[in-house]
């Protein structure tokens, strides 16, 4: 069977919990619906023992015929049985009423704490994790969970029948009530039989699902390249692969689970076998009325149902347990980036310096190896550097998105280790390479960072990008809906809208991720006015693309794996001749018609 599990691996944050354990966690979001849970039980116990009592009364009911046959007692009996069966119903009716107004705030409660739990995932968890397969935990899991508590509710209603109904028995003839009582251990048997393979399969189950919706999500997200290529065909070929997997896991599930009913319906042959011979003679001895009889052959329904589906209940427990041990695996996956502390930050002026710092975002390939750097507070800072050189991972950790493995990064003077998260990012700002737009209006992006901000607070901040001029290039202006992750606009309106995103956020410190993407010259000059504006008057660290970003920098600082290898102004570091004018003649020349203000034997230096 290996070739239905291929690629069904647990994720590395993924933990195997005790069915003891997951019970406890599972109590524990019930005990603020401690009340409402109580007056389920009521109900369940009100319920159970009214239902129990209807085959009770029919037994009664065909012994006093058999004695006095009379139309009187037929109707007595009929509206005996037909008001307990309303009376049950009642009490099964509130009891479900209340059960899923609970179970619905137990998973309201699950379903959020799982999601607060993704958004304070640091990035790297993102970077190892299939996003789809983090949804499918989010979503489907949580919804398997209710289902199991709901049959929960349903089990302990029929387990109580079960008492009641036991007792009666015993009460009629003790030796009856063993021959029904001997297909309990049977059944109980059988049930565990299953626990360890339900349980597998299960899990297997899920995971299938998951990559389902995880390929899902890449095939929609990424449709455009899809087609561009004209890769439709290669697209449904992996997700006709992987819905064929979860085809297989499904299939391999239902017969482990539906295994089960054909041995407990021979359990259940055999023990109503042994009631009808047994029973009979006793019947024919006279030492059994008719009634009794009935009792015990409907009493063995009534008995066996539950059992069934105790048997049954546990293949839906192993789904919820599977279910709520991948949710709670998602809750407990250990943080990355850790705060030793959580400082108030109430202001800052942007000083940030890296002191021996040392990361890697995987063991034994590290990005940075005892990296120092220090930003003077208001100094606009330009990193240039090839592909891998470690210019982003610079800004990440500013961020705080990554945990580095040694040193200390300073901001004004305290290590961004004690900062309260929250409270520092709302001094930060971010504009990455590929600026994301949530579904929505353009006004409604551009008051992302600050919700409170009013309409007129808005607009300013869009009239200093660019003079606001790109705004009337918009269809509707402001109110101009971006579409699913900004597709409606051009990439260069997507950048003018994450700078006054920015610009409304008004933060100490700016890092900006320049995009390499080509655009028009008119978006180009826009979107170089909008860096002017939001690098002005506050700490400015820009990964360079632009020539003219460049040669603006206070400072420019050459990366090259991980250290700094040149460092000072565009005219100095060119007419050094070293990197710098590599990268210059390789990657910036191009962007000028003009050379730089230079003498031509400078540049000649910087060509050679």
């Amino acid at each position: 069977m290996g070739f239905i599990m291929d690629g069904l691996d647990s994720e590395a944050y993924d933990r195997t919990y005790s069915d003891g354990e997951l019970v406890r966690r599972v109590v524990g979001y019930f005990r603020p619906e401690g009340r409402r849970m109580l007056a389920v039980a009521g109900a369940v116990a009100v319920g159970s023992v009214v239902e129990a009592m209807v085959p009770v009364i029919i037994s009664r009911g065909l012994d006093a015929m058999a004695a006095t046959p009379s139309i009187t007692l037929i109707v007595v009996l009929a509206l005996a049985v037909a008001f307990t069966g309303c009376l049950g119903w009642a009490f099964n009716y509130v009891r479900q009423l209340l059960s899923a107004k609970a179970v619905g705030n137990v998973v309201l409660a699950l379903r959020e704490d799982a999601f607060t739990a993704v958004t304070q995932r640091d990035l790297s968890f993102f970077d190892e994790f299939s996003s789809g397969k983090i949804v499918s935990r989010v979503t489907s899991d949580t919804q398997d969970f209710s289902q199991v508590v709901t049959l929960t509710i349903d089990l302990a209603s029929q387990i109580l029948q079960v008492v009641v109904i036991t007792a009666v028995l015993f009460a009629i003839d003790y030796r009856l009530a063993l021959i029904t009582l001997a297909v309990a251990p049977l059944v109980v048997i059988v049930a565990l039989s299953f626990r360890r393979v339900a349980r597998r399969v299960t899990q297997q189950a899920r995971r299938a699902q998951a990559a389902v919706n995880s390929t899902v999500q890449q095939a929609v997200t990424g449709i455009g390249v899809t087609k561009s290529f004209r890769q439709e065909g290669a697209v449904y070929s992996s997700f006709r692969r992987t819905n064929q997997q979860v085809f297989r896991l499904t299939l391999q599930q239902g017969l482990v689970f539906d295994a089960i009913f054909p041995i407990l319906g021979a359990l259940n042959g055999l023990a109503l076998a042994a009631l009808v011979y047994f029973g009979g003679l006793l019947a024919i001895a006279g030492l059994l009325t008719a009634g009794s009889w009935y009792l015990f052959i409907q009493g063995l329904n009534v008995f066996f149902f539950p059992l069934t589906s105790i048997a049954s209940f546990w293949s839906q427990f192993q789904l919820g347990l599977a279910a709520a041990e991948r949710v709670f695996a998602l809750l407990d996956a250990p943080a990355r980036v850790v705060q030793r502390a959580s400082e108030p930050v109430t202001e800052l002026s942007g000083q940030v310096e890296f002191r021996e710092v040392t990361f890697q975002y995987v063991d034994d390939q590290p990005v940075l190896d005892a990296f120092s750097l220090a930003i003077a507070a208001g100094e606009a800072l330009a990193i240039v550097g090839h592909t891998g050189a470690g210019k982003s991972s610079l800004a990440r950790l500013i961020a705080r998105f990554y945990e580095y493995q040694a040193g200390e990064i300073l901001v004004d003077g305290r290590d961004i280790r004690t900062l309260d998260l929250s409270q520092y990012r709302r001094y930060l700002g971010v504009v990455p390479q590929m600026p994301f737009l949530f579904y929505g209006t353009v006004r409604d992006n551009i008051r992302y960072g600050r919700p409170e901000a009013s309409d007129a607070d808005v607009e300013l901040a869009a009239s200093k990008i660019a003079g606001g001029e790109w705004v009337g290039l918009l269809p509707q202006g402001l109110d101009t809906q971006v579409g699913e992750r900004g597709g409606r606009i051009s990439l260069g309106q997507r950048q003018l809208v994450a700078l006054a995103r920015m610009e409304l956020q008004d933060p100490a410190i700016a890092i900006l991720d320049e995009a390499t993407a080509s655009v028009d010259p008119m978006t180009e000059s826009q979107i170089q006015d909008g860096l002017d504006v939001v690098m002005s008057e506050r700490t400015s660290i820009v990964i360079a693309h632009r020539l003219s970003t460049v040669r603006r920098a206070d400072r420019i600082i050459v990366l090259d794996r991980g250290r700094i290898v040149e460092e000072g102004t565009h005219r100095g570091l060119l007419a050094a001749g070293g990197h710098y004018a590599d990268l210059y003649n390789t990657y910036f020349r191009h962007q000028s018609l003009e050379y730089v203000e230079a003498a031509p034997e400078i540049l000649g230096a910087g060509q050679s």
